[in-house]
């Protein structure tokens, strides 16, 4: 097909609401996703301009709605999507082996529009800086930019986070700092920041203490409403100018809910919902989705126009059942200090988020491998402790059990 005819195509696509995709087939859902389905297409008629809001100190300016490239592996929905209107793409060295730094920078060089859009990347993960000295972390977080920039195509990147910090000492790390402050200084990074998924309240409060980091990319979903150390952090980030940019904002994959909440809500209910929860938020410039599709593409940036909530969406959030069914680890580590063989519960459950709730197997496979094997599968021995400290009611032992099944 000529690619004049494939643009005109992609551009009947994209004008296609969120909710004229999702109406299809609406025979046989329940009658509350039916009207969920009626509102999202009254409240696309009255779209208004994209929201944008400012990161932090660093004055990037972007929509509250971007892109986690992380499970994408199709050139076409990144260059979607920046047709749709997102200028924000997230990716990682660990991502795809490297291929989906390359992704981002063929399809951004291929529509000339690097100074149109912010690329984030994250580098330097908590298994590579392990038992490293100051100085051979900041050589080896040094070579690790050079390496994406090559991927990336890219001069530089707009912002460089130190990728999936658990601990507030890991990022007054002299060596790492230097490093950053040298790539700042020779052009190859605008802005520095730091990835966390857990123990995030104490890594957020100790990048504004240090006022060496620009940003902050932590997860935040509406299961965590009750945690206000990490809420108040957020508000004291937005103070200081240190941006907050979010990302696990559907639950860990509120694409598939369980039966018990798809039979009361729409899959685009939740995604929609548990996305403006996050985003209502002002201290949060921006949140990372990750989609692989055009449906889910155009689902997520109708959050963009407007963050008011349908009735439906409001159900949905005050149902305290669904966030129990939906099972989300928030990373509290409460489970720690329980485990008489040291398992690191809390990244073991994110393994297994990436494995059975994205499909993403190699980025689980990695991530397993990135902790040290005492900690790992080995270290857990089915006694159930840790889930009798789960105050979001996980099955622990289910999941370490699926992940065996997988990786073991």
């Amino acid at each position: 097909m000529p690619q004049k005819k494939l643009e005109i195509n992609r551009r009947k696509f994209l004008s296609a609401t969120a909710a004229g995709i999702a109406s299809a087939g609406l025979a046989g859902l329940a009658p509350g996703v039916v009207l969920a389905q009626d509102e999202k297409e009254k409240a696309t008629e009255k779209r208004k301009e994209i929201i944008n809001r400012t990161l932090g100190r660093t004055k990037l300016k972007m929509p509250i709605v971007s892109m986690g490239v992380m499970n994408a592996n199709n050139p076409e929905i990144v260059q979607a999507s920046y047709e749709l209107g997102v200028r924000h793409f997230d990716t990682a060295a660990y991502y795809q082996y490297g291929s989906n730094e390359q992704m981002v920078g063929n399809v951004i060089g291929k529509l000339k529009v690097r100074d149109k859009v912010i690329i984030a990347t994250k580098i330097h993960t908590r298994g590579q800086r392990s038992g490293l000295t100051p100085e051979e972390s900041k050589k080896k977080l040094i070579s690790a930019c050079e390496a994406s920039l090559s991927r990336l195509k890219m001069d530089y990147v707009d912002i460089l986070y130190l990728h999936d910090v658990s601990e507030p000492e890991e990022i007054g790390n002299g060596g790492i700092i230097e490093g950053m402050e040298e790539l700042k200084k020779q052009g190859k990074v605008r802005f520095v920041g730091v990835s966390t998924h857990s123990n995030m309240t104490a890594i957020i409060n100790e990048a504004v203490r240090l006022g060496s980091w620009d940003v902050v990319l932590t997860a935040i979903n509406f299961t965590m409403a009750d945690e206000a150390g990490l809420l108040t952090a957020m508000g004291t980030a937005g103070e200081k100018g240190v941006g907050i940019v979010a990302m696990k904002a559907l639950a860990g994959g509120a694409r598939w809910p369980n039966p018990e909440s798809r039979r009361k809500y729409s899959s685009s209910t939740i995604a929609t919902a548990a996305l403006k929860w996050v985003l209502n938020n002002e201290n949060i410039a921006t949140c990372i989705p990750g989609y692989t599709n055009y449906e889910h593409m155009n689902e997520d940036f109708s959050v963009a126009y407007d963050l008011e909530c349908t009735a439906e969406e409001k159900k949905f959030l005050e149902d305290n059942e669904i966030k129990l069914s939906l099972g989300y680890c928030r990373q509290c580590r409460q489970c720690l200090a329980s485990c008489p063989n040291g398992a690191d519960v809390p990244t073991l459950m994110r393994i297994h988020m990436y494995a059975a709730q994205y499909a993403n197997f190699h980025h689980a496979r990695r991530t397993l491998d990135d902790i040290p094997r005492r900690s790992g599968l080995d270290a857990c021995r089915s006694c159930d402790t840790c889930t009798a400290q789960c105050g979001n009611s996980v099955d622990i032992r289910r999941r370490i059990e699926e992940l065996r099944l997988i990786y073991a």
